[in-house]
């Protein structure tokens, strides 16, 4: 799961060598922290946070998948 957000935001933003994508456990979820440079942080989010809904949608499709909760942070 870490590495398709990694991959995804990557491919949105001017800075993707500095994507940084963190993993914490807590309980049965999995949640996944995106930090991107503070340019880039509309881009990850997008109008009216179109953007971070869609990465949200593809990674619950595939933690529905692999039968796990994901959950996903962007971070400032």
């Amino acid at each position: 799961m870490k590495e398709l957000v990694e991959v995804l935001a990557k491919s949105l933003v001017d800075n993707p060598d500095q994507v940084l994508v963190t993993e914490k456990l807590e309980g049965d979820s999995i949640i996944l922290e995106l930090k991107v440079a503070d340019s880039d942080m509309g881009k990850v989010i997008g109008k009216r946070g179109r953007i971070a809904k869609a990465l949200r949608t593809v990674l619950k499709a595939a933690a529905n998948k692999d039968k796990q909760k994901v959950m996903l942070e962007i971070v400032g």
